[in-house]
C-alpha cells in the first residue's frame, strides 16, 4: 500500500480484509514498524470478520520522518529533570491515527495499541470517543509515576547506545541483544526468526532518530490517569505477567482507571508479541469488540 496523507504528514499503511467490515486499527510501539503486528494476527482477525489496518507511526518505517525537528534530551529526563519542548506529542500521534481513519473513510474503529502504541490508543479512545468502538491496550501503562520501573536488564536493553558500526549485520545483532531481555519466557521466538524480523525492519527503514523523538513524546505525556477515567468505550487490557519493561502493575493501573475495563494477564508473556500468542491477542481484541454496541 502507498503512503496516504493524514494530519499534515504521510503514513504508510496496509489494509487486510473487506473494506465493508468493521475496522481494527493496530498502533505499534516505540520505534517499531507495522511488521511487528504479525500477519498471523491480521489473518486471524480477518477470518473473524474484521478489516485490519496496520501502519508505521510518524518518524518510523516508511512513514514521514521529522528530519527538521530536534532530538529531545532523553538523558536529562532520565535524571528526573523536566524535558524542554518536545518535537511532537503523543496527542499529535493520536491525531495521526484518527487522520488515517479519515483518509481511509473509516468512521469508527476498534482501536488497539501495544506499548507506546497502547498509550496512543488510550488517547484516541479518550479524545475521540465518536471514532472508537472499543479499546484494547496491550503491555502499556497509565503513566502513573508511582508505578514500578523496568528491571535493570530491560532498562539496559532500552537505553544502551547503538553500536558504532551502523551496517546491517551490526544493527541486527544489536536488535536481537535488546529483544532477548524483554522477550516472553514462556513463548521464546527462535533466533533465526528474530534475525529475519530485524533484518526486514533494517531494510524497510532503520531510523534511530525517530525512536528518540517518540520516546520524548511519551515521557512528556506524563500521567494519563485523569484521561483514562474519561474513557467510556468497552476496554480490555492485555498484559504479560513476566513483562520486565512495563511491569504488570502498569497494566493493572490502566484497567483500574478505565470504567469496567477487563484485565487479562498472560502467563509467560513478556514485552513482545510472539507468534505463539497471536490467537491470544486476537481473542482479546475480539472480546473487546464483542462488547461494543456497534
Amino acid at each position: 500500500m502507498p503512503r496516504i496523507a493524514a494530519n499534515s504528514i504521510e503514513l504508510h499503511y496496509e489494509s487486510f480484509g473487506s473494506a465493508a467490515a468493521p475496522a481494527v486499527l493496530l498502533i505499534m510501539g516505540l520505534g517499531a514498524q507495522l511488521v511487528r503486528w504479525r500477519l498471523e494476527l491480521c489473518d486471524l482477525l480477518v477470518q473473524r470478520g474484521y478489516r485490519v489496518v496496520r501502519f508505521d507511526n510518524r518518524d518510523c518505517g516508511l512513514s514521514s520522518r521529522c528530519d527538521g525537528l530536534p532530538l529531545p534530551d532523553i538523558a536529562r529526563a532520565l535524571r528526573g529533570e523536566a524535558l524542554a519542548a518536545v518535537p511532537y506529542t503523543l496527542e499529535q500521534m493520536a491525531a495521526d491515527s484518527v487522520g488515517l481513519l479519515d483518509a481511509l473513510g473509516i468512521a469508527r474503529a476498534h482501536v488497539v495499541g501495544a506499548s507506546l502504541g497502547g498509550a496512543i490508543a488510550q488517547i484516541v479512545a479518550a479524545r475521540y470517543p465518536a471514532r472508537t468502538r472499543s479499546l484494547t491496550s496491550i503491555m502499556s501503562s497509565s503513566g502513573n509515576p508511582l508505578l514500578p520501573p523496568p528491571t535493570p536488564p530491560a532498562l539496559t536493553a532500552l537505553f544502551a547506545p547503538l553500536p558504532a558500526a551502523r551496517d546491517r549485520a551490526s544493527i541486527v545483532a544489536d536488535a536481537v541483544a535488546r529483544a532477548l531481555p524483554v522477550a516472553s519466557p514462556g513463548y521464546p521466538t527462535p533466533l533465526a526468526d528474530l534475525q529475519r524480523q530485524f533484518g526486514e525492519e533494517y531494510d524497510r527503514g532503520f531510523y534511530p532518530q525517530g525512536v528518540a523523538r517518540q520516546l520524548g513524546a511519551l515521557i512528556a505525556n506524563g500521567d494519563r490517569r485523569p484521561l483514562l477515567q474519561t474513557i467510556a468505550c468497552p476496554t480490555l487490557v492485555l498484559h504479560g505477567r513476566q513483562d520486565p519493561l512495563i511491569p504488570l502493575p502498569c497494566g493493572e493501573d490502566v484497567a483500574a482507571n478505565v470504567a469496567q475495563a477487563e484485565l487479562r494477564v498472560v502467563e509467560g508473556m513478556g514485552h513482545d508479541l510472539p507468534r505463539a500468542l497471536s490467537t491470544t491477542v486476537a481473542d482479546a481484541i475480539c472480546a473487546a469488540a464483542a462488547r461494543s454496541a456497534g
